[in-house]
């Protein structure tokens, strides 16, 4: 078999800016725009050659909430970083390692690399504290999905099948630890993706839920309130947004979503889904047990459509030990988001009472398939969610959601608030986009790489 470990990579990045449609409130904080970081890579193995391309939104608002920094140094220090890795994977990713080069190699190569490097651009800029880890992930996850991308097309191949023993024969304990001795990634993540998944649709705090909300038209043509965009899109699973420091708001806010969706689709009775996020700001799990008593005593239908509950604790696990969510979780699956960057990080959650985790194309792929592994391999509870992804990083995030066993939907919220984003996408992908009937047709990510093909940007 011709050899496909990588041999050479040049990586060229690049941004683009966007405002959003409508402001996105999440955490306290509000977001009117989004800049993406597009990264090409030039890649050749010992058989092919091929370009990959990988994209993620730049969300620094969630990856570095430090007061202390602005958003605008936290953009450019994380643009910094990309190219700074950029630099480094060219320089020194591929060079060989016991004769192994397959993408998961290259990044986890990388890892002692990166925390040196934000270590020293921390240092240079005179930052208050370091650079957090999210935002680290956050920099390199375009790097990782141009490399996987272009790895899996020079092979002709879906990168997802390029997992299997015969192109990365390592198991997952040289990635992780001893407790995945003779386990390998092909054994957890499909070669080949689901057809469809339904999408959560996000209800941030700012967003109308009925016409009685709605202060100033937008009148650009898409809805304007939540009624309208379950009609229009036939939404099932809504992701909502909630304050977690007032357990009034909160309260009336689920009870309000709920009375709206039922309206909406009264057809569909007991089977909405709902998740909670509450961005970290419950002090602790009797914030939640609250919520849910009460959500529960106001309307029994209410609460039976949560399906689970979004870090609702401040994302630092480790100086928090009595933030559980133990009795939370016997009650509904509580899922980490903000404190997941590695497996030691899931360890201290499980330990704490989480069931499970949710991905996001954000921290890594690399990062991804291997704590998704796990998680099907101990069958937690899992979720993909995304960062306001918008155009291929929304493709990005759908992949992994269609590849890893047990996801049961995927988020997508970039469509709702940064459309413009989306509109070069929309001429093959345009059911990612524009929802009809509340999926995403996942089974279209079945290309080489990704499985999203080239930036139409590149070949207009």
């Amino acid at each position: 078999m011709p050899s496909t470990d990588l041999r050479r990579l040049e990586l060229s990045l690049r941004t683009e800016s966007y405002d959003y449609r409508t402001p996105m409130k999440f955490g306290g904080r509000i977001v009117n725009d989004v800049t993406v970081l597009s990264v090409d890579c030039a890649a050749e193995t010992g058989e092919a050659r091929a370009d990959g391309f990988g994209s993620m939104t730049m969300g620094v608002t969630w990856a570095w909430p430090d007061p202390a920094v602005d958003d605008e140094t936290k953009l450019a220090v994380v643009l910094e970083l990309a190219g700074k890795f950029a630099e480094a994977f060219q320089a020194d990713g591929v060079a060989a390692t016991e004769g192994a080069s397959h993408p998961l190699d290259v990044c986890h190569r990388m890892v002692g690399r990166r925390d040196a490097i934000a270590a020293s651009v921390a240092s240079e800029r005179g930052l208050p504290g370091s650079i957090p880890a999210l935002a680290v992930l956050l920099a390199v996850s375009p790097i990782e999905a141009a490399l996987f991308d272009a790895h899996g097309k020079a092979a002709g191949r879906s990168s997802y099948a390029m997992l299997h023993r015969d192109f990365l024969p390592r198991d997952m304990a040289h990635y992780l630890d001893d407790a995945y001795r003779g386990v390998h990634l092909s054994d957890l993540i499909s070669a080949e993706p689901v057809a469809e998944l339904p999408l959560y649709h996000l209800v941030g705090a700012l967003d109308p839920l009925d016409e009685s909300e709605v202060a100033e038209a937008i009148g650009d043509g898409m809805p304007e309130t939540l009624g309208e965009w379950i009609r229009r899109d036939g939404l099932t699973h809504l992701k909502i947004k909630l304050a977690g420091d007032d357990i009034d708001w909160d309260v009336a806010r689920v009870l309000g979503i709920h009375r709206v969706a039922a309206l909406a689709r009264p057809e569909l009775g007991a089977d909405w889904a709902f998740s909670l996020d509450f961005n970290e700001r419950c002090e602790n799990e009797d914030y939640v047990l609250e919520l849910l008593d009460r959500v529960s005593r106001e309307s029994p239908q209410a609460v039976a459509c949560i399906r689970y509950i979004e870090q609702p604790t401040h994302r630092d696990l480790e100086s928090n030990p009595d933030a559980t969510m133990h009795r939370v979780a016997e009650k509904l699956p509580v899922v980490i988001d903000e404190s997941l960057v590695d497996l030691r990080s899931l360890r201290t959650a499980i330990s704490q009472g989480y069931s499970g985790i949710a991905l996001k194309a954000c921290k890594g792929h690399a990062e991804a398939l291997l704590l998704g592994a796990v998680a099907a391999h101990e069958n937690r509870y899992l979720c993909v969610q995304d960062l306001s992804c918008v155009g291929a990083s929304l493709l990005h995030s759908a992949s992994i959601a269609a590849h890893v066993p047990g996801v049961a939907a995927v988020e997508s919220n970039g469509r709702q608030y940064c459309p413009a984003a989306n509109e070069r996408w929309l001429g093959r992908f345009r059911d990612f986009f524009e929802i009809r009937n509340g999926k995403i047709p996942t089974g279209q990510l079945n290309g080489p790489g990704l499985g999203y093909g080239d930036d139409p940007a590149r070949h207009a």
